[in-house]
């Protein structure tokens, strides 16, 4: 388990070891989720990374565009 301290600014610093082991990229983005014990930093996939995600899908089933409310 890796820690770290809040600054007088609100910022933290990601450990290297931690940053790595994701593959967290300087600019990338993170969402920040708010739970009962405290916080989540996910990070935000590339389009890149979602693109062909879906391959395969089977689309059969669904409505029309005229159909949708």
């Amino acid at each position: 388990m890796a820690q770290t301290t809040v600054s007088s600014k609100y910022q933290v610093v990601i450990p290297k070891d931690v940053r790595e082991r994701i593959g967290l990229k300087p600019g990338q983005k993170l969402s920040v989720i708010a739970t009962a014990s405290g916080i989540q930093l996910v990070r935000v996939p590339t389009l890149e990374e979602l693109r062909g995600i879906a391959r395969g899908a089977n689309a059969g089933g669904l409505r029309e565009k005229e159909d949708r409310l």
